[in-house]
């Protein structure tokens, strides 16, 4: 096959053992970029176009997709050369220096993402709306939460989709909002998107995503640890020696399959923390209309599907139906005033 192939041919250069590791899976990793443009630029060019989301010309869309490319081979060159490294030199306990690398790295991502990385792709600047502004800090204040300031990003250069979300961390930590966002949505409407947000904070969902994520990452490495020494795995392949790189895409691959049919129990927590959010909102603003007009004016802006399929949303869905969404509200402000 051509993954045995390719590894005979990079093992003849005799080159380093983790250069040998960069090479192969950056071959693969820009092979399947490479693939993926034609079905990038259709769902670009002509899915989103066709409905009237998609703005971006094709000027803009090359230079994000250089941008990308680099960005992602510099940092996991970084992780992969490190990851490799302890595999070779830490053949016993790898596993768990692994797991603080990537922890370190996630943590140091999530603070220097707003800063760094993102002025590369959009320009950010403080709400011109003043009285949004003001409103926005004093909502902030009322719960809590300190951000180091509220800004607008020119995502309508783009897209005419619309969003609203908290970043960063520590000095970091800051409030976005699409330009799209602000023209089509009412400063009341906007007010309780944050609210719902605030409520992710407040109720520590955040948190609990990455306790939850990076305990389960521990139990991931260790569980490749175990497996990258299991001989069946290579043979089964083609491949003759077991190289920790080859370990690391043949297993990848299993834990794609696996992780599919973990899927409904991520959605199913993602969508308790989304009721525990919209929730709070309601609390916080004390009525239910500013959410469901704003959730009726996202269904109606990105064509959302008010009703799918149970079994469908019941797998696959991050967010409640807005349908239910917006009945749940009501019905909470109902159960207030009764």
């Amino acid at each position: 096959g051509f993954l045995p192939l390719l590894v005979a041919l990079i093992l003849s250069w005799n080159l380093h053992f983790i250069l040998s590791g960069l090479v192969f899976l950056g071959v693969l990793a820009l092979l399947s970029s490479v693939l993926d443009i034609p079905f990038s630029l259709y769902s670009t060019f002509v899915i989103e176009k066709k409905y009237g989301f998609s703005t971006i010309t094709l000027k803009l869309w090359l230079a994000d997709l250089i941008k990308s490319l680099l960005i992602s081979s510099a940092l996991l060159g970084i992780l992969l050369s490190a990851m490799l490294a302890l595999i070779h030199y830490a053949e016993q306990s790898w596993w768990f220096w692994v797991w603080l690398v990537f922890s370190g790295f996630q943590m140091l991502m999530i603070w220097l993402y707003p800063v760094l990385i993102a002025p590369l792709f959009n320009k950010y600047e403080p709400v011109q709306n003043e009285a949004l502004k003001d409103a926005i800090i004093a909502l902030m204040a009322k719960v809590g939460l300190k951000t180091e300031g509220v800004f607008q990003v020119d995502a309508g250069k783009r897209s005419t989709h619309t969003n609203a979300y908290f970043t960063g961390l520590g000095k970091t930590k800051r409030i976005v909002l699409y330009d799209t966002l602000l023209t089509s949505h009412s400063s009341d409407e906007i007010l309780s998107v944050l609210a719902h947000e605030a409520g992710h904070w407040k109720k520590r969902h955040i948190m609990k995503q990455l306790v939850f994520t990076e305990t389960a990452s521990l139990g991931v490495f260790y569980l490749i640890y175990r497996l990258m020494d299991w001989s069946l795995l290579y043979h089964t392949f083609g491949f003759e020696e077991k190289l920790p790189y080859v370990g690391l895409l043949l297993i990848a691959a299993l834990f794609g399959t696996v992780s599919f049919f973990l899927t409904p129990l991520g959605a199913m927590a993602m969508r308790k923390f989304e009721r525990e959010a919209d929730d709070y909102c309601l609390n916080l603003i004390g009525t239910a209309k500013p959410m469901t007009d704003a959730l009726k004016r996202l269904a109606k802006d990105n064509l959302s599907n008010l009703h799918p399929h149970p079994f469908y949303a019941w797998f696959y869905y991050s967010h409640p139906p807005l349908a239910e969404r917006i009945v749940r509200l009501q019905r909470g402000e109902d159960k207030k005033a009764s």
